[in-house]
């Protein structure tokens, strides 16, 4: 074996390599494109209830029949022993909340919303729960 085929070989090997594994660099950009995507889709479907700063400060829409002041999502975490339930927020985000002893939920269920939104493209809703729970990951209390 000749050192040229050698090095085209070592070449290979490092560019296959990169290409299967995205750079420190490629995730943090993906990660910043999701924070972003996760903050609009705040601003444009939950803010007006859970308040700009998600504390839950904003009112329920006029003709909303729900009294209730909506949640603090700031303080999810908090509730959950420090750590942020990411599980529990995509299944509400996906579901809805299930009370039974409460009736139906107060909030819409997005999982639907996103699903007529994207024509039902499964990938990008859940790209979009994903998105939005990463967004609320965020904004917790310290």
């Amino acid at each position: 074996m000749g050192v040229r085929f050698l090095l085209n070989l070592v070449f290979l090997s490092v560019l296959a390599a990169a290409c299967a594994f995205p750079s420190a660099a490629q995730n943090k950009q993906e990660k910043k494109l999701q924070a972003t995507e996760g903050a609009d889709l705040y601003k444009q479907n939950c803010a007006v209830c859970h308040g700009n700063d998600g504390k839950g400060n904003g009112p329920p829409p006029k003709d909303s029949p729900y009294k209730e002041a909506p949640p603090d999502l700031t303080a999810l975490a908090q509730g959950n022993k420090g750590k942020f339930p990411d599980a529990y927020v995509e299944d509400v985000l996906r579901s809805g909340v299930k009370l039974a002893d409460h009736g139906s939920a107060e909030m819409p269920v997005w999982g639907t919303v996103f699903k007529a939104v994207t024509k039902s493209d499964e990938s990008q809703v859940k790209q979009r729960i994903s998105s939005l729970t990463s967004y609320l990951k965020s904004i917790q209390q310290k």
